[in-house]
């Protein structure tokens, strides 16, 4: 992955401008604050991001990826003004379950969420690097099997046949 930056813009604080990734992506849908039963155990802000960000990382590890590897995150809040005093706490949250790895975002205000008490949701968006050894065998070993059931079957027909013959 890497970081996009053009020559001479300010360095982005907590996010990149850009990432260019090459590998297999992987969709996250939009997580909220609750556990995994549906339930918001925090109402507040810091609470209910950390949640959205151990969901999402609960979802990437479903597809063998991490932190690390995600590159590009929505969030969209309902309170401007609750985010941006919470800054401090949100940043820490963050860094305590993505590190020091600060993908492209958005952030955006909306009016609310479906879930009533959602106070934050965020949508991912991660490239996991091909395991290219790994597509390899599978693509050799694929060919083989062809190749194998092309010259076989021929041969277990006439077997069959020659046998039939006597």
């Amino acid at each position: 992955m890497q970081i996009l930056q053009p020559p001479g813009w300010a360095e982005p604080k907590g996010y990149a401008n850009g990432v260019l990734a090459q590998g297999r992506l992987v969709f996250v849908a939009g997580q909220v604050g609750w556990d995994e039963t549906g339930t918001f155990r925090a109402q507040d802000f810091v609470g209910q991001v950390r949640r959205c960000l151990e969901n999402t990382l609960a979802v990437l590890s479903e597809a063998g990826a991490g932190p690390e590897h995600v590159a590009r995150m929505t969030w969209y809040i309902t309170d401007r003004e609750d985010y941006l005093s919470n800054l401090e706490g949100m940043g820490r949250a963050y860094r305590d379950l993505m590190g020091q790895h600060f993908p492209a975002m958005s952030m955006v205000e909306v009016a609310a969420h479906i879930e009533a008490e959602a106070v934050v949701e965020v949508e991912t968006t991660a490239v996991r690097a091909t395991d290219l050894a790994r597509d390899l065998v599978t693509s050799r070993t694929s060919i083989l099997l062809i190749l194998l059931s092309v010259i076989l079957a021929p041969l277990v027909l006439l077997a069959f046949y020659i046998a039939t013959l006597r």
